[in-house]
């Protein structure tokens, strides 16, 4: 077992119009014993930003503590907040920083910048970036997740339907991975409000 798939995660985002939504299952377990059913491993930076960080726990911990450090330096500096573009740069270079011995976590950044537009990124441990337009995921049930975002996903969908479809997505992509599932919790980011839901899954 690859040690990316120690701790098990779906993470999944989503694109809408002038929004954009998070969202990731809530199991915590060591291979294929489960721990915890409360784990969350999605990360606010700002009201307008969010972080998931799919791998190893303890490294998923290290990383979003180091990114509020960087985040409040940049704040400090700047008087005002990161945008998701500058951040997905600043995630890579302090991933590619550590590349020899690399932190075991695959981020996916969601967020909206100063004019609305969503913006999704993703890359692997050692900082590589991808940016889309429609969808990203991360974590042990990609395989599954990418089919079922690929059917479901549609240009400029509203925040509730944004919310229904990324909703289903990782539900039916977690349901076919045994390491993530026992539930997600989703976030839907939109220039004046952020909504946080969690879903109940089967518990199996």
């Amino acid at each position: 077992m690859s040690i990316f798939e120690y701790n098990g995660s779906a993470i999944v985002a989503m694109a809408g119009k002038e929004c954009v939504a998070i969202a990731s299952d809530l199991r915590f377990g060591v291979q294929l014993q489960t721990l915890a059913t409360d784990y969350k491993k999605i990360y606010k930076i700002h009201d307008q930003l969010f972080i998931g960080l799919a791998g190893l726990g303890t490294d998923a911990e290290t990383l979003s503590q180091r990114f509020a450090f960087k985040h409040n330096l940049y704040r400090l500096r700047e008087e005002r907040d990161i945008k998701p573009s500058a951040f997905g740069q600043m995630v890579s270079a302090t991933l590619y920083e550590r590349r020899f011995g690399p932190y075991f976590c695959q981020p996916v950044i969601a967020g909206l910048e100063p004019d609305g537009t969503p913006y999704l990124c993703g890359m692997d441990s050692i900082g590589a970036q991808e940016t889309a337009k429609d969808f990203m995921v991360a974590g042990t049930a990609t395989d599954s997740l990418l089919g079922i975002c690929e059917s479901l996903w549609r240009p400029d969908l509203g925040p509730e339907e944004l919310f229904e479809t990324v909703s289903q997505a990782l539900l039916s992509g977690q349901d076919r991975d045994c390491l993530a599932g026992w539930g997600a919790v989703v976030y839907v980011i939109t220039k004046d409000k952020v909504i946080a839901r969690t879903l109940k899954g089967r518990m199996d």
